[in-house]
């Protein structure tokens, strides 16, 4: 007997409120689905992708919005712990890479330049 998922079904986290509800495809999340914080808050919303956040709409836990995907890519907005912007930029496959910035406290440009699969290029335009 198969135990995978297919089809709508539910994930819940041990408090009982719901952590993922959407689509599956062989066990996977696939095909449109939301995903929820640990206190019911929406974290995501939109297309899986063999079990991978696809295209759509990912919010920090205050309900900002910090990245819009298609087809796996996008921008991303990371926020530190006082809500000030530490990163913007763009990011592949999950991953950082191509242009972005990052901030320090206070929102100082810390760093300008590219990316390649989440590390920092040199380049003459980074801000020590």
């Amino acid at each position: 007997m198969n135990d995978e998922r297919n089809g709508k079904g539910k994930e819940y986290h041990c408090n009982h409120i719901i952590k993922y509800e959407g689509e599956y495809i062989k066990g996977k999340r696939n095909g449109i689905g939301k995903e929820y914080y640990f206190d019911g808050i929406l974290e995501f919303e939109g297309e899986y992708l063999d079990g991978k956040k696809w295209n759509g709409k990912e919010y920090d836990n205050r309900c900002k919005l910090i990245c819009e995907s298609k087809n796996g890519n996008g921008k991303i907005i990371e926020y530190d712990i006082l809500n000030e912007i530490c990163f913007e930029g763009e990011y592949k496959d999950g991953i950082k890479t191509g242009k972005g910035k990052e901030f320090n406290y206070n929102s100082n440009l810390k760093f300008e330049g590219e990316y390649i699969n989440g590390k920092k290029t040199e380049n003459l335009n980074n801000i020590l």
